[in-house]
């Protein structure tokens, strides 16, 4: 039977073999590595996958599609949702670090990345389709429009690539929007800082992003009791990555700290 994409799942499934080819080749898996893919859908990259490294675990959170995805023996399916599930009790179970790709929902792209955020010591490396707004989001540089919050949170673990531009057309029923295939390789030697607190600290940094940093950080820094040196007449667009990660590790300290050099795995 067809099967009807269901809105709520964010169902856009890839029909473009050219652009499916172009995704599997810069994804370039080889067999015996442990391959995981979010949202394989209707399979229209689990079987060019399959083909190259011969097993695949999938997570799908469709139960008609799990179902017709458990018929094949060459697939390990996890039917849940994707926010649910540990990827690093993956990791475990498989013995070895993670290459995990998928076409992800747009409607819950950003909380997928910060959910792999948390586990990103089991990843090798991640391919994601994903609205090409995010990924110009993801990868953006200081003092541009799009560089925010996201982009220094997954630029503290990830060095990122846009690899490919998708249209539309190329899904069945076409989105609404520009698409993008990313690739994220997690750094080997990221700067040592709280998550939880360079979270808090660029929140609210890019809560009121019209506003100099005095307003903002500012008074955050002050109520944190810190002393140390941290330019407050800039916006918070203008500050690099490493100036945000240097704060966080002063902050954490309680004294100044230089950002640590990375470099990718």
């Amino acid at each position: 039977m067809k099967h009807i994409p269901r809105k709520r799942f964010g169902q856009h499934f890839l029909a473009d073999t050219a652009v499916i080819d172009c995704i599997v080749d810069a994804i370039a898996p080889r067999p015996g590595e442990a391959l995981v893919e979010i949202g394989p859908g209707l399979g229209a990259m689990t079987d060019p996958l399959v083909e190259r490294c011969g097993h695949l675990t999938v997570i799908e959170l469709d139960r008609d599609l799990a179902a017709r995805l458990r018929r094949r023996p060459e697939l390990t399916v996890i039917e849940s949702d994707v926010l649910r599930v540990d990827f690093a009790a993956i990791a475990v179970h498989a013995g070895q670090r993670l290459r995990v790709v998928g076409n992800l929902p747009y409607n819950i792209s950003t909380p997928i990345l910060f959910h792999l955020l948390g586990t990103v010591d089991a990843v090798i490396d991640q391919h994601f389709m994903l609205q090409r707004e995010v990924v110009q989001r993801m990868a953006a540089t200081p003092c541009s429009k799009d560089y925010g919050r996201l982009s220094v949170m997954l630029q503290w673990r990830y060095a990122m690539e846009n690899v490919l531009f998708v249209p539309p057309e190329a899904f069945d029923p076409p989105p609404r929007v520009d698409s993008a295939v990313v690739r994220m390789v997690p750094y080997e030697q990221p700067a040592a800082v709280d998550e939880a607190l360079l979270s808090e600290l660029v929140q609210v940094a890019f809560s009121q992003r019209r506003k100099i940093l005095r307003h903002t950080l500012g008074k955050w820094l002050e109520q944190r009791g810190f002393t140390g040196q941290f330019d407050v007449q800039r916006r918070a667009e203008e500050v690099p990555v490493a100036e945000y990660l240097a704060l966080c590790a002063a902050v954490g300290a309680g004294v100044p700290s230089a950002a640590q050099p990375t470099k990718p795995a």
